[in-house]
């Protein structure tokens, strides 16, 4: 089955110790080049920008790392495609490539000018995190309570006229409402779980969730043990099965995608790595799931966003 995953931090080596040069093929990452080369596998490769840079030093470190997207896939072009629509990622699969697609987590860089939206979308950039954990130009995340600010608001306008997609990811709530006030195209929850499931301030309450619904957004989920349970321990397939009970519950059948956050958390052990995702999808069918949905959740979800939002 194919996979289309929304979100990992595999690009800048969020969690490498090793620092590899060559963050998309390192056997040492979740996330692996050569560890998906057996499945029709579509990788949203963000450019994670810390807290605590200036909107210069945020841009500067968005284009080194962009840089580095740009040349690995040259690098590896007989294994992997640069993807900005879902064309051209369904042209990768025929041709037995990875398809990448290059995302932004944490906006900050555009506290240095919307002008660099432009920007984004020449380099390709086709989803944008207004925030991260804190505080930046555009708004505030999920760890202060304060909502988007001007520019932020301007952003989401910006952004959605350029053809990148909003991401609500690690926005706190009262940013969440803006985004509503806001938004007049679907946006996504790259990796975001459901709130009444996991009480964290990271997932999603069920009045954020019915609203994406409604509005045709997209959700990914997230692995990380701390957003799927609240005791502490691994989370196991059971748990991704009871958040997905809950979106279902909520009518997201057509909005629920992976989210994974390979190499940006800490994951459990049965979904440590890129090779386990398949044995999700098994468990899932075998826990009733049907085929038909287990796709839609794998893939087809996420692929019809992009060929209806990824101009």
């Amino acid at each position: 089955m194919p996979v289309f995953d929304l979100h990992c931090d595999t690009l800048t080596a969020f969690m490498s110790p090793l620092r590899c040069r060559d963050t998309l093929d390192d056997p040492c990452s979740a996330f692996a080049l050569s560890k998906v080369q057996t499945i029709p596998w579509c990788q949203c490769c963000a450019v994670f920008v810390p807290d605590g840079l200036t909107s210069q030093e945020a841009l500067g470190y968005y284009r080194f790392h962009q840089n580095s997207f740009q040349r690995q896939c040259e690098q590896h072009a007989q294994e992997a495609s640069a993807c900005t629509t879902a064309e051209e990622i369904c042209s990768a699969w025929e041709q037995k490539k990875t398809a990448l697609v290059l995302t932004v987590e944490n906006g900050s860089l555009l506290g240095a000018g919307l002008e660099h939206v432009e920007e984004l979308r020449r380099d390709g950039a086709r989803m944008v995190t207004l925030t991260w954990n804190g505080e930046n130009a555009l708004g505030s995340g999920h760890e202060t309570d304060h909502g988007l600010t001007p520019l932020g608001k301007e952003a989401v306008r910006a952004l959605e006229d350029a053809g990148i997609t909003v991401d609500v990811s690690h926005l706190n709530d009262a940013g969440f409402r803006d985004v509503l006030e806001v938004a007049q195209k679907p946006f996504a929850a790259s990796h975001s779980n459901a709130r009444l499931v996991c009480p964290h301030r990271r997932n999603l309450e069920d009045g954020q969730i019915r609203e994406m619904v409604m509005r045709n957004c997209i959700i990914g989920l997230n692995y990380y043990s701390l957003f799927l349970r609240s005791d502490g321990k691994n989370a196991d397939f059971d748990d991704l099965y009871r958040h997905i009970c809950h979106f279902l519950e909520l009518g997201a059948e057509d909005c629920l995608a992976l989210g994974s956050d390979f190499d940006g958390a800490n994951l459990p052990p049965c979904l440590d790595e890129c090779t386990k995702v398949p044995a999700l999808g098994e468990y899932l069918l075998d826990r009733g799931l049907g085929h038909p949905l287990v796709e839609k959740l794998f893939w087809k979800n996420a692929l019809e966003f992009a060929r209806k939002n990824w101009p």
